[in-house]
């Protein structure tokens, strides 16, 4: 099959140019993934967008995790870390998929890009990290500008901006939880038992809100899980092909997709204030993956080996595939 042949990677094609390429498709594979959900937004509730574009991802995910060579069961090695990372997949689709459905496109990233500030801080008591003055100062600079696009006071908090910061939220616990238990935990055990969880949950409520879907809609929920799963295997070639440090940052890019995506299919704009607070956090965020690779093996590096889409149809993280880049198998 083809996804090997994309994945796979020898010494001489590691950190070559194609890895900034692979990771800008990547994020524009996930910024048309979104721009779905918030078109089916307007029709259904989160649970139903949720378990159906879950639902539609197992087959890809099966077909992926037959090729895995790699010995053992999916019973997990450290269960509890394992039921909290799918305790964050359920709160992390749902609060994202809700954001993305009431917020602009472009607001919605912003705050999705309080991730890697949220990293930095929840590594500090999971993963032992000693976090200095510098890395502290910009997680500062970044709230600030999460602050900025809240405009707390000036207009009133909506579940969607707070959707949106949990989302950020769910999304760095399951990272760094991922960073804890990645190198011992099989890949299935990462891929499947968030997946299971969410169609567990959802399906328990789908009877609750569920509206009959055309079958352009259901088709839309198979989009959904297709330009994930493209995506997430478009992360591991880039993350295979570069240094973290060079493909983290390309994440920015999607508030140029929001922007185009926005104004085109929603009519939406970005305001001076959005674009202010959306500096803050991306300059903060740039700072701190630029400090952790700076520091290398003096720290254990969270951001650079977390960052990836947390809340995507199919909760695919790339970082169960570095350990194996390598040797590329």
């Amino acid at each position: 099959m083809w996804w090997p042949t994309l994945c796979k990677v020898t010494p001489e094609m590691q950190y070559s140019p194609a890895g900034p390429l692979f990771a800008l498709a990547a994020f524009g594979l996930y910024a048309s993934h979104d721009v779905v959900i918030k078109y089916l937004g307007g029709f259904y509730t989160p649970v139903q967008i949720i378990f159906f574009s879950t639902l539609m991802g197992f087959p890809l995910v099966i077909l992926m995790l037959m090729r895995d060579p790699g010995p053992g069961t999916l019973k997990p090695v450290h269960p509890w870390w394992s039921a909290l990372r799918a305790f964050a997949a359920v709160g992390g689709f749902f609060s994202a998929f809700y954001a993305f459905s009431v917020l602009p496109l472009a607001q919605t990233y912003v705050l999705l890009f309080a991730m890697p500030l949220i990293v930095t801080l929840l590594s500090i008591p999971i993963l032992g990290e000693r976090v200095g003055a510098h890395r502290l100062s910009a997680v500062l600079v970044g709230f600030a500008g999460v602050l900025v696009v809240m405009r707390p006071g000036l207009e009133p908090l909506s579940l969607g901006h707070v959707a949106g910061l949990s989302a950020a939220f769910f999304s760095a616990l399951a990272s760094v939880i991922v960073r804890r238990i990645g190198a011992v935990e099989r890949t299935g055990v990462l891929m499947l038992y968030p997946m299971m969880a969410n169609i567990l949950v959802m399906g328990g409520f789908l009877a609750l809100v569920y509206e009959p879907m055309p079958g352009l809609h259901l088709g839309a929920t198979a989009v959904i899980a297709a330009l994930g799963f493209g995506a997430a295997l478009s992360m591991i070639a880039a993350y295979r092909r570069a240094e973290a440090a060079i493909v983290a940052p390309m994440q920015y890019s999607q508030i140029l997709w929001a922007s185009a995506y926005g104004f085109l299919l929603f009519g939406e704009a970005i305001d001076r204030t959005t674009v202010t607070g959306a500096g803050l956090i991306i300059v903060s965020g740039l700072y701190i993956v630029l400090r952790e690779h700076r520091l290398g093996r003096r720290s254990t590096t969270p951001v650079l080996h977390g960052r990836s889409r947390g809340f995507s149809a199919l909760w695919l993280r790339v970082a169960p595939f570095l350990g194996r880049s390598k040797t590329g198998r």
